[in-house]
């Protein structure tokens, strides 16, 4: 029996890496979507799969490669929206709009035409579900002025797809990373741009998370073990979002003794 076929953006690195490799264990078929053309060709080849070059942003180009993706691959069952880039936290006066623009056109803008040109074909098809990877900075107040909001589109975007196309059959979710331990977090670490103990202190298990925990969460909603679930957005945060509203009471509480 021919495997299935899934798609994830933003494969090259980081989250979405993680993703590629926890559906190949899986037994799905990846098609690993980058712009980083040579980092989507390592993680294919680790992974059995096979790579593509993509600017999520490009419309034209995004239509193409779905194209290519669904005539050299067949049908894809599965996708995961990844693709992203950061934005620094700084006032909204220091952040540039040509910055914002491409926060928005990647982040936002890229993730609904990943989610039109390959839903269209699922909802055609009456099989498929997405899941999007959205962000906790997409449901409270951070200095991302451009992350933040372009984030709670994709929570949005989620919502509203799911109506769209839920009458097909087709599932998409959304899954809200806290602090993820990814590369490009880690050579922040490395240069002393952020505190890791910062990063884990608000959160109710006192850590960051592993790429991989966010890949698993990913695989559930795409699994027929969710077969009901749709619409919803997802928090994997080591549970930061019920954690950080303690610092007005002295911050989280020290582990009781294990003494009887």
């Amino acid at each position: 029996m021919a495997k299935q076929v899934a798609a994830v953006t933003g494969g090259a690195s980081g989250i979405g890496a993680a993703c590629v490799q926890e559906l190949a264990k899986q037994d799905y078929l990846v098609a690993v979507i980058d712009r980083d053309r040579a980092g989507a060709e390592r993680v294919a080849g680790e992974t059995g799969g096979r790579a593509y070059e993509l600017d999520v942003g490009d419309e034209a180009a995004v239509d193409r490669v779905v194209a290519a993706i669904e005539s050299e691959m067949g049908p894809v069952a599965a996708l995961v929206n990844s693709a992203g880039v950061l934005q620094v936290p700084v006032r909204p006066s220091e952040l540039p709009m040509s910055r914002f623009d491409e926060v928005v056109r990647v982040n936002q803008r890229g993730l609904y035409l990943c989610c039109v040109a390959f839903g269209h074909r699922m909802a055609a098809r009456r099989r498929g579900a997405i899941v999007n990877i959205a962000s906790i900075s997409g449901m409270v107040s951070m200095p991302l002025h451009a992350y933040g909001p372009a984030k709670a589109a994709v929570i949005s975007i989620t919502e509203c797809l799911a109506a769209e196309w839920g009458p097909a059959g087709i599932r998409i979710n959304a899954v809200s990373p806290g602090y993820t331990l990814t590369p490009a977090v880690q050579s922040a670490i490395d240069k002393g741009q952020r505190d890791p103990s910062v990063l884990a202190r608000s959160a109710a298990l006192q850590r960051m998370i592993d790429p991989a925990e966010i890949a698993t969460a990913v695989a559930f909603l795409l699994s027929p073990a969710a077969s009901a679930v749709t619409g919803i957005n997802l928090p994997v945060d080591a549970g930061l979002l019920c954690g950080i509203t303690w610092t007005q009471y002295g911050g989280l509480r020290e582990p009781l003794s294990n003494a009887v």
